[in-house]
């Protein structure tokens, strides 16, 4: 990097939790050049040590003036933290890059994932949302299907692993888990979802509710599958050219979003090998579809990984131009950290790290 001072000042907001960390091990093996590094936390937290390309950072509390002199912040602090203090982050002249679903569906906020839609980032206004996690893997692998066969409707059933819900969702599972082995009563606080009035166990268990019920009858993380996807594909959170709907359950693993993806194409003569042709060549895609020798993807391989695996790519053989997939992917990589960090490197590389003046 040579001159300190050819580098960017980088806040990450929520530098201590299971997202936040990993945006800490991604920044680092990133091609983004960081002269100076700033870790944000709650007032808890402030006075912890981290480490970042060898150097002890000392953990600070988050506050409006934590932005002063910041090019650029990496955000994953919980939806009402992004809420308050992004807008002052970008008012100190920083670019954001939020991984909660505070600014997602703000028509005037782009939500990016760079293999699908980094076009989008041109239009940012200082925020850039990162879409939900099981939104992404899903979109990585069904975009590249769509250009090239068009896409009429999507149907996706969700395995979502504990960590998405946050370390203290996984602390809770592994502690149920071990209560279960030695038959004691598993006690429950957190999942389904803190913000409902019943928790129920994970461990051994499944539980079909991933954030809370809207009045519909479906899921909030349900809600953020189908409007997100039509967001990014087509612009237009409510758009009506791909049908897309969603079950979202919660499975008691560590790391690791599985989805049954069943998709209708609009090219009736496409066949699987059509499909896996074009995912052989999509960028953060690894096909791993060998079902004679038995090779699917699988949340323990994934783990750690940047990229989204596609297997099981096989005709409905009721229903012409329809097919399925499985796809996973590390929920906290390429699901959280990883997009994020990749955004931030799409920024610095089309030069988009400014906070565009207002025309008067």
């Amino acid at each position: 990097m040579g001159n300190m001072s050819e580098g960017y000042v980088v806040a990450i907001l929520g530098a201590t939790g299971a997202v936040g960390t990993r945006m800490i091990e991604q920044l680092e093996a990133s091609t983004v050049p960081v002269a100076e590094i700033k870790l944000l936390a709650s007032s808890r937290s402030a006075g912890q040590v981290k480490q970042f390309k060898g150097q002890d950072v000392v953990i600070e509390e988050a506050t409006p003036d934590s932005f002063n002199g910041v090019d650029l912040v990496l955000s994953s602090a919980g939806g009402s933290v992004s809420k308050q203090l992004l807008p002052e982050a970008v008012k100190h002249g920083a670019v954001c890059v939020d991984n909660t679903s505070a600014f997602r569906m703000d028509p005037e906020v782009p939500l990016v994932i760079p293999e699908v839609n980094e076009q989008a980032l041109y239009r940012h206004h200082g925020i850039i949302a990162n879409p939900n996690c099981s939104t992404i893997q899903m979109v990585v692998a069904l975009a590249p299907i769509r250009q090239q066969f068009g896409l009429v409707q999507v149907i996706v059933s969700t395995y979502q692993a504990a960590s998405g819900a946050g370390q203290s969702a996984l602390n809770e599972l592994r502690t149920e888990a071990a209560a279960h082995l030695e038959g004691e009563e598993m006690a429950a606080a957190i999942l389904p979802t803190k913000g409902d009035q019943k928790h129920y166990p994970l461990a051994f268990n499944l539980l079909p509710q991933i954030d809370v019920f809207e009045d519909d009858g479906y899921t909030h993380e349900e809600w953020k599958m189908i409007h997100e996807t039509k967001k990014i594909m087509l612009d237009d959170m409510n758009a009506g050219e791909i049908k897309v709907t969603a079950t979202c359950v919660r499975v008691p693993i560590a790391v690791g979003h599985g989805e049954s993806v069943y998709f209708e194409v609009a090219d009736r003569s496409t066949t699987a090998a059509d499909i896996q042709a074009v995912l052989t060549q999509a960028p953060g895609v690894v096909l791993e579809d060998d079902p004679a020798n038995q090779v699917y993807p699988q949340p323990l391989t994934a783990e750690g990984k940047r990229e989204t695996f596609v297997g099981r790519v096989r005709p409905d053989f009721e229903n012409p131009g329809a097919f399925n997939m499985w796809v996973v992917s590390d929920n906290l990589l390429k699901g959280a950290a990883w997009n994020a960090v990749q955004i931030a490197e799409r920024l610095v590389a089309d030069d988009l790290v400014r906070v565009p003046v207002e025309q008067s």
